[in-house]
């Protein structure tokens, strides 16, 4: 199956996370303490958490490789969308964590110039950071997973809270030194900023929120199939990487059942072409006798 395949990849993107992080805290960190700047330190711990976060979304794309079975006859392709909701729950934790400790220092101000080479840790940082989301969301956008996504997503805060990293300990070189602090408050509040727009994403999902655009793209390309005379329904909800779609029509009810399948068949063709991953399911019912106009068109292929 293409997903599980997909899952597989979607590894890669993980463990190129958790590399990259693992390298980057202890740079930041180690740095952020020799060269007495309290933004890179918290950068620093930020990708602490990163790390496991990381490791959720990994556990979550292994579990969901996981066949289906007795008791999860979908397969586990919602494991990755947990481990999503888990890495949102660890960078705020986090998040809270570096806001306390910049709150205090702001309240007590501990009056050190950072060095200039945390400058140098942040920017480079920050485009290790980058060149990870890009890498991450575009293998996110062709295996359509939450959680590598989610990954991306926390890869691009990542690299924006290096750049503004970069420019308070530039402030705080030029004279202005609570301005290493403030940033290392405002670090936390964009970490807390991201977890909750991952969070959202996943109770969404969780919650079979799905897209209506898509709904709406369906039932108009489900109404232009011949024999199809009305569309009653069709409802989608997201099952990890996988979509799975009913929908609901109401065709001649002297047809066959040959004749039904062929239609089943279309309709499940013209929802792929719509979304690459999906599962569709098809109900019909026959169309109210009393409106029926027999058409040729009906019978024949």
């Amino acid at each position: 199956m293409e997903q599980y395949t997909n899952l597989r990849a979607g590894e890669k993107g993980a463990y190129l996370s958790i590399v990259a992080y693992i390298f980057l805290s202890v740079l930041k960190l180690t740095v952020g303490f020799i060269g007495g700047s309290e933004a890179l330190k918290a950068d620093g711990l930020n990708n602490t958490t990163d790390i496991i976060a990381s490791i959720a979304v990994l556990i979550g794309l292994r579990i969901s490789q996981r066949p289906a079975d007795d008791d999860h006859r979908y397969g586990h392709f919602r494991a990755e969308t947990i481990a999503s909701l888990v890495a949102s729950f660890i960078m705020i934790y986090v998040g809270i964590e570096v806001l306390l400790s910049a709150g205090e220092k702001i309240v007590n101000p501990i009056n050190q110039e950072p060095s200039a080479i945390t400058i140098i840790v942040a920017i480079f940082s920050a485009v290790v950071m980058f060149a990870v989301y890009k890498y991450n969301l575009k293998l996110a956008t062709k295996i359509n997973s939450s959680a590598v996504k989610a990954a991306a997503y926390d890869n691009r805060s990542d690299a924006l809270v290096s750049i503004g990293t970069a420019i308070g300990i530039s402030a705080a070189i030029l004279g202005f030194p609570v301005v290493d602090t403030i940033t290392a408050f405002i670090i936390g509040l964009i970490i807390i900023k991201t977890a909750i727009e991952i969070f959202k994403e996943a109770v969404f999902s969780l919650t079979d929120g799905f897209d209506t655009e898509l709904i709406s793209s369906i039932e108009e390309r489900v109404a232009q199939i011949p024999r199809v005379r009305e569309v009653v329904d069709v409802r989608g909800r997201q099952h990890g990487s996988l979509i799975l779609v009913d929908v609901t029509v109401r065709v001649n009810p002297n047809l066959n059942v040959r004749d039904s399948h062929a239609i089943t068949e279309q309709i499940e063709s013209a929802v792929e072409q719509l979304s690459k991953y999906t599962t569709t399911l098809v109900h019909i019912e026959p169309y109210d006798p009393k409106e029926l106009v027999i058409c040729e068109d009906d019978f024949h292929f």
